[in-house]
């Protein structure tokens, strides 16, 4: 329970949200301007004054790549030495081939469409990215790479803070739940894989649940209450459980 109320007011880009010492949750969404904070966004800023937070929930949004970003590509195109990814940015990304095989190749011999086609999907990190070219992914890194297995689930990226949560708790109430593993891309698609099929209709509920209600208060707890309430429902736990 929190011991204070947060408070949380509509903003358009350009308003003052506060003016003081705070520490920017949402450093996309709020800038610093002398000791003014100013947001850059339409969206509900959230102010805590026990933390000395200020942070700002976007309300519409496309994703705009950040290098280190964690992103779920499709293949779209194959080139002699590397492939095309929607990534749901604006520019689509290139993934190369020497990277991702982790060794030279000679395109006269070597087909790219042998290892990845269009409509495959890829897990990858942004490496590099600026406004005059479209983004470059990598799969160098634990668990990047070609995705095999698992159920996507799309949102709206400027949503998916809300899924993983202040520190994560979110994501921590989606997985012990559920007993799923979850990888939350930046780009607003959600890789899932979940040990029955019933335990992932409920994941994909809350998860467009959170969706939803993004902008409302308590939804932390609301999200508990209801995957325990869909958990009964199907059976995969006692009704004696309580959910409200």
């Amino acid at each position: 329970m929190q011991s204070q109320e947060v408070q949380r007011v509509l903003v358009v880009p350009g308003e003052v949200i506060a003016e003081g010492d705070y520490k920017i949750s949402t450093p996309n969404y709020v800038v610093r301007v002398d000791r003014k904070y100013v947001a850059t966004i339409v969206g509900l800023a959230q102010i805590d004054s026990e933390s000395r937070e200020i942070s700002v929930i976007p309300l519409e949004g496309c994703y705009i790549p950040q290098p280190e970003d964690i992103v779920i590509g499709y293949v779209v195109d194959t080139g002699l030495t590397s492939w095309e990814l929607d990534i749901r940015a604006p520019f689509t990304a290139t993934l190369y081939a020497v990277d991702f095989l982790g060794r030279p190749i000679n395109p006269a011999r070597e087909d790219l469409n042998k290892y990845l086609t269009p409509g495959d999907t890829v897990l990858a990190r942004v490496e590099a990215f600026d406004r005059n070219r479209g983004p470059i992914v990598t799969t160098k890194g634990k668990g990047l790479g070609k995705v095999v297995r698992g159920t996507i689930v799309e949102i709206s990226p400027v949503k998916v803070a809300r899924v993983i949560g202040r520190r994560g708790s979110m994501y921590q109430i989606l997985t012990n739940e559920t007993g799923c593993e979850v990888t939350v891309a930046r780009n607003g698609r959600i890789l899932i894989n979940c040990p029955s099929r019933e335990l992932e209709e409920v994941l994909v509920m809350a998860i467009l649940k959170i969706e939803r209600e993004a902008h409302i208060p308590g939804l932390t707890d609301r999200v508990k209450e209801f995957i325990i309430r869909e958990k009964v429902k199907r059976g995969l736990i006692g009704g004696e459980t309580k959910a409200d």
